[in-house]
């Protein structure tokens, strides 16, 4: 279920100083009740930040904790990470690993399985990541994404090795990165 923050007030007016804050409230949505109007944002041309779900970005993006930038798709390359409807109602934001024609090979970073879809069921693509609650963005097209990207795609063969360390030592040491 995810969370949606929603905050009550007033219709607009001359601003005056209260002393009683807004209220916030929140609304849990499934993803099936979620994701449709994320599509349907993009569709119109609006940008969405997303909190992310789940841990087949790990070991760099964290469940409940990170956020992505998402934009309507343009045009898309390898190494991207998007937003794709795998089947009816099930979307993952995921990397790009092969694009032949119309047909999309995507992998997590932290899966080992594959998964496809055709360029029609990419709905968004990722601007940048907000991480570790930090406000700035990680735009993907920067020299630090790209590096990490270039780096974590060549170590496929050896990363169930590395995924196995993160999740068995790392984490609970430490915790998330």
């Amino acid at each position: 279920m995810r969370k949606l923050h929603k905050f009550a007030s007033a219709p607009y007016q001359k601003p005056v100083m209260s002393e009683k804050p807004l209220s916030k409230s929140e609304l849990l949505l499934s993803n099936a009740e979620l994701l449709p109007e994320i599509v349907k944002l993009l569709n119109e041309g609006h940008t969405v930040t997303l909190k992310l779900k789940g841990k087949s970005m790990r070991p760099f993006l964290e469940d409940n904790r990170d956020m992505a930038l998402l934009t309507k798709p343009k045009q898309i390359e390898e190494g991207e990470p998007v937003l794709a409807e795998i089947e009816p109602g099930h979307y993952v934001l995921h990397r790009i690993v092969k694009l032949r024609g119309e047909n999309i090979t995507l992998l997590g970073d932290g899966n080992l399985t594959p998964e496809h879809c055709t360029k029609q069921n990419v709905v968004g693509t990722v601007i940048g990541f907000y991480r570790k609650g930090r406000t700035e963005l990680d735009k993907i097209d920067g020299k630090k994404w790209k590096t990490y990207s270039y780096i974590w795609m060549h170590l496929y063969p050896i990363r169930r090795y590395i995924l196995a360390l993160y999740r068995r030592i790392w984490i609970p040491l430490f915790g998330a990165i």
